[in-house]
Parts: structure tokens; C-alpha cells; sequence
């Protein structure tokens, strides 16, 4: 009898140190594929998961996962050749619109010199007011698809974004001051100090603030935090959460933005932004609306 039972516990022993191993085997391909997952879509690699398990159900799960890895794969070349493709498209397009615009409105100075009816100079006005829209939009056209491209040739620095805050707040004084707005500013007073383009930060500042302008109900709130967190608020009856929600996409306007608008301020500045390792986002509530964006410690410029 107790050699039977012996026996019984031995099997039972063999049988649990075998479980474990195969846990542990089961343990290492997960681990395996985790880790060949992440250097896949990390590094934009074609190498495929390796396992080092010979179970079927494993193997069948890192073959599936490859292969969805290689459809993925195709797709993101394709888009990143398609948007770079845009982009192109786009800064041609608004390079060649330049020439004939800044012609058009020297011809419209040398009209605006002669001797017009009332209802010429009106009309002259009127088309003085949509050529400066048109040339707003092929600059801001021109900028956006610079901007969004990623150039290795871009610098990064040191710099101190108090500084930089302040310097765009000023570079917008006159705008405020003609849309009675005084700005209630909170600035740390600790240096908060970051490694990103100057000339990109000043860029993100200042869109947001003209951002805010165009939708302030007269006010004006902007708050720099110790953790690199740039507040802007302002009161926008007018705006709902739907419309707030859609501020970063490229060229969407809202009806009481300025008509001169052409909806690609804030898609420009979350282009940067998320460039530089930051993030950027805007929220609606009790009829203020706030957008917020953050450079944490370790923020760079992206190459």
C-alpha cells in the first residue's frame, strides 16, 4: 500500500514539475512575443517575431501576429508616402499661388491710387479684403505642411519657457489691446527649463494665443506651471464640446472665429508639440474654453 502511494505521490511530482516547465516555457514565448511586438512597431522593422517554443498554438499565434505585423507594416508606408506625397502638393501649390497674389495686390495698390467711384472703391475693397484671405491661407498653407514635416536639419536647445511665454504674450499685446482683452497671467517662478526649438515653442505660444482671441468672450487667462504645463482660458458661450473637440483638425473653422481664420493654427501647433515630445488638448467647460499644452521633463526635439 504505501509503495503504491509512493508511486502515486512520485507521479504527481513529475506531473507538477512538468506543468511548471511548461508554464515557464508558455511564460518566455509570451515574453517573446511581447518583446518582438514592441521592437516591431517601435524600429518600423520588417524582421519578423521569432519564438524559440515548438507549440503549435504558439507558433500559430506568432504566425498570425506577423502577418497582421506585414499588413500594418504596408499600410503605415503607404500613408507616410501618401502624407509626405500631400505635403508636396501643398507647399507647391501654395509656393506657386504667391506670385500671382503678390501681383494682384500690387495692381490693387496702383487701382486704390486712381480716381474711383463710390461703388468702385467699394468693390475694390471687397476684393482687397478676400486677395489679403486668399494670401493668409497660402502662407498659413505653406507653414502647415513645413511645419508637420519632420527635418533632421531642425535644432533643439535649451530654453527656458517663461521666457518664451512671455515673449509671445508681448508679441500679441496690440492684438489684445484691440479686442479689449488684458490678459490675467500666472507665471511660476521657477525657471522651467526644456530641450526643444525655440523658434517651434514661440510658433505654439503664439497660435494658441490668436487661438484664444479669436474665440474669447474679452478675457484671458494663461497660467505656466512647474511641470511644464502651459494653461490658456478663456470665456466662448458660443463654442460647444462638439466644436471644441474638432480644433485641431486641419482647416476647420467655427462661425464666430474671425473671418480671416483658416483652421490650421491649432493643427499646426499640435504638430509641433507632438514633434517636440509634448502633448496638447483642449476641453469645454461650464463655457470656458481651456487648452493646455505640456513639455515634461526630458521633452526633445524629434528627428
Amino acid at each position: 500500500m504505501e509503495f503504491w502511494l509512493c508511486c502515486l505521490i512520485g507521479i504527481l511530482i513529475i506531473i507538477i514539475l512538468l506543468l511548471i516547465v511548461k508554464i515557464h516555457l508558455l511564460r518566455k514565448s509570451a515574453d517573446e512575443i511581447s518583446d518582438g511586438f514592441t521592437y516591431s512597431i517601435k524600429e518600423d522593422t520588417n524582421v519578423i517575431i521569432d519564438i524559440s517554443s515548438q507549440d503549435s498554438h504558439i507558433q500559430k499565434l506568432a504566425k498570425n501576429i506577423n502577418s497582421e505585423l506585414k499588413k500594418l507594416q504596408s499600410d503605415r508606408h503607404r500613408f507616410q508616402q501618401g502624407d509626405a506625397d500631400l505635403k508636396n502638393a501643398v507647399t507647391n501649390i501654395s509656393h506657386d499661388l504667391r506670385t500671382p497674389l503678390t501681383a494682384i495686390c500690387g495692381y490693387l495698390d496702383l487701382m486704390e491710387r486712381e480716381e474711383l467711384s463710390g461703388s468702385a472703391r467699394k468693390y475694390l475693397k471687397i476684393i482687397r479684403g478676400r486677395t489679403e484671405i486668399m494670401k493668409q491661407l497660402t502662407e498659413e498653407l505653406f507653414r502647415y505642411s513645413v511645419f508637420t514635416s519632420v527635418s533632421g536639419g531642425t535644432t533643439s536647445e535649451p530654453v527656458v519657457l517663461n521666457n518664451i511665454l512671455e515673449e509671445s504674450i508681448s508679441a500679441f499685446y496690440t492684438e489684445l489691446k484691440q479686442n479689449k482683452i488684458t490678459p490675467a497671467i500666472t507665471i511660476t517662478e521657477t525657471m522651467v527649463q526644456r530641450t526643444l526649438n525655440r523658434n517651434a515653442l514661440s510658433r505654439i505660444f503664439g497660435n494658441i494665443i490668436s487661438n484664444a482671441v479669436k474665440y474669447s468672450d474679452g478675457d484671458l487667462m494663461i497660467t505656466l506651471k512647474e511641470n511644464g504645463e502651459a494653461l490658456f482660458s478663456n470665456h466662448a458661450e458660443n463654442l460647444d464640446e462638439i466644436q471644441v473637440g474638432r480644433l485641431f483638425d486641419r482647416f476647420y473653422t467655427v462661425e464666430t472665429a474671425s473671418a480671416g481664420s483658416t483652421g490650421l493654427g491649432l493643427s499646426i501647433a499640435r504638430a509641433l508639440t507632438e514633434q517636440m515630445g509634448g502633448s496638447i488638448s483642449a476641453s469645454y467647460e461650464e463655457g470656458v474654453l481651456t487648452v493646455g499644452v505640456t513639455f515634461p521633463e526630458g521633452s526633445y526635439l524629434a528627428h
